[in-house]
């Protein structure tokens, strides 16, 4: 579990220092750049990494046919979900275009807006790159090879670091873009991604018989009746931090800014076990596919144990040294003020945040795809989200009100979830 985590760890690490570093560097230029950033990405990322959830369903057919030690259909299986890929590009790009046109809307602060749709129409470039990654980059943990994709993350950030310096300050006799030009080093890192990792299928698979590239009706509905809630699930979670964001902007500049950093830090921390669920998804689905229940249930509760004590550790460091992790984003002493206020509260639902994420990919690799979705509706839409209104303009207690609410959520879902991995664990044991 772990030679197959670590990498995944450092890839989703390293896909995550590509926000950090865009919210560092714009935090040198204002508030509102840093809101720009933040709000754009949140509406971007809430339409593709939903859309890319549809393939989430290679976890389990590709991991369960190399379990099964058929190598034929987990190629059958890629090429699939690069047409998904394909088919989807027009439908975010479309849908991108169609939400930065409706910020102003919104009631979010006008000069957050001014600078939030070019950076929107620069990240929008980048959909169809980061698409077909997506599907390259699951065959590939599925079939065991992560370390490709742990390069191509850690070295795709000194890309953008360096898109950033030249097109974000305007050096180099690049003209100075601020936000906008942090959307196009985006841009520039992602198309890197994407032809590294295809170099590497190509060369893995160029001694093999070729698979035909034709569609495949009956496959892609196997990848989409698994993917589906996947893919709704992750659109329930990003939705809502998406809302929180919207809510924040009707604040103020400050509240979105200090909502970006806090946001921003919790999902570095969430990289960790988003990486361990992947492992699990990945171990389990071997597991099942070699017909050996008890490896399965073995791999979900290492992952579990892996993931809790990670966020243990996380809760800690957010709740003993929260203005040192604000002031890395800015020097602003009322951001980091703010800031250091919502990474306190978000210490409290750091271990159930890891159990969630972990048990969702542990029960993925198993298959059930359903069960996380129906939880994350419950946890964040029924409970999470109205609770954080309700305190966030009911008590005054502004954006800090909606991070209890988001608090709450999360707790719950790591409850529910653990216990259904638990059920399932044993059921695996009773076939065994």
């Amino acid at each position: 579990m772990t030679r197959l985590a670590a990498p995944i760890v450092l890839a989703e690490l390293g896909w995550m220092g590509m926000g950090l570093v865009d919210t560092m560097v714009v935090g040198r230029v204002s508030a509102e750049a840093i809101a720009a950033v933040g709000l754009g990405t949140i509406v971007f990322y809430g339409v593709a990494v939903c859309a890319s959830g549809l393939l989430l369903g290679m976890d389990t057919l590709v991991s369960q046919a190399y379990g099964a030690g058929d190598a034929e259909d987990c190629r059958h299986s890629l090429i699939q979900g690069v047409w998904i890929s394909l088919v989807l590009i027009p439908l975010v790009t479309g849908l991108v275009w169609l939400l930065s046109s409706l910020l102003p809307g919104f009631g979010i602060d006008p000069s957050v807006v001014r600078a939030t749709r070019p950076y929107l129409r620069a990240l929008t470039w980048s959909a169809p790159a980061l698409l077909v990654y997506f599907a390259f980059r699951r065959y590939l943990q599925s079939v065991n090879l992560v370390r490709p994709v742990m390069w191509t993350l850690v070295t795709a950030n000194l890309v953008n670091l360096a898109g950033n310096w030249v097109l974000v300050f305007g050096h180099w006799g690049a003209p100075k873009l601020g936000a906008e030009g942090s959307g196009w080093a985006t841009c520039l890192s992602r198309a890197y991604m994407v032809t590294l990792l295809g170099v590497v299928i190509f060369r893995r698979e160029r001694d093999l018989p070729r698979s035909p590239w034709g569609w495949d009706g009956q496959r892609i509905r196997e990848l989409l009746r698994l993917g589906g809630p996947a893919a709704a699930q992750m659109g329930l979670e990003i939705a809502v931090f998406a809302i929180v964001t919207m809510l924040a902007g009707r604040l103020s500049a400050l509240a979105l800014a200090s909502n970006q950093i806090a946001l921003l830090t919790v999902s570095t921390t969430f990289m960790v076990p988003l990486g361990i669920s992947s492992a699990a998804a990945v171990r389990v689905g071997h597991a099942l596919g070699r017909r050996d229940p008890q490896a399965a249930a073995r791999s979900g509760w290492m992952a579990l144990a892996l993931g809790g004590g990670v966020m243990l550790a996380a809760a800690a460091l957010l709740l003993t040294e929260p203005r040192i992790l604000a002031r890395l984003f800015t020097p602003e002493a009322e951001v980091i003020a703010a800031a250091a206020t919502l990474l306190r509260i978000a210490a409290f639902f750091q271990l159930f945040d890891g159990l969630q994420v972990v048990a969702t990919g542990a029960l993925r690799g198993a298959g059930n795809t359903r069960t996380p979705m129906l939880c994350h509706f419950a946890g964040y839409w029924l409970v999470g989200l109205p609770l954080g209104a309700a305190l966030c303009f009911g008590r005054g207690l502004g954006a800090a009100g909606l991070w209890v609410g988001l608090s709450t959520g999360l707790i719950l879902i790591g409850i529910v979830l653990a216990v259904f991995w638990s059920r399932a664990a044993k059921r695996f044991t009773m076939v065994d």
